[in-house]
């Protein structure tokens, strides 16, 4: 099984986009997440730094410039999303992977914090 260290450059930039309402509370990740051809669009005309700063994980062993070192991804790169967040914490907590599912989990509660729905 794969390990994971926490982006922490991803988690700064999900934070600007917190502070900046950057941020999409009502969605379905699994319809919304960027397919293929998006990350290989959005790769092309912005970069791996770009790139890897939408996903809160970093593949341990992986070259630093494919996909394989990214995981963990929180948004659709313009605004992060709330279910996307909520598939972090889920995956990341099934697999045992405690630091992002921690990391992911405390972007959740500052998130509904800073952006506060339903109740």
């Amino acid at each position: 099984m794969a390990s994971y260290t926490v982006n922490r450059s991803a988690v700064r930039h999900a934070r600007d986009l917190i502070a900046a309402g950057k941020v999409v509370l009502d969605s379905e990740w699994s319809e919304v997440q960027p397919d293929a051809d998006a990350q290989n669009a959005f790769l092309e005309e912005h970069g791996w730094r770009d790139y890897g700063a939408w996903h809160l994980g970093l593949t341990e062993g992986a070259n630093d410039e494919t996909k394989a070192r990214h995981a963990f991804a929180f948004g659709d790169f313009d605004s992060l999303h709330r279910s996307a967040l909520i598939a972090c914490v889920f995956r990341a907590s099934q697999w045992r992977h405690k630091k992002v599912e921690l990391a992911a989990h405390r972007l959740l509660q500052e998130l509904d914090k800073a952006h506060p729905g339903g109740d």
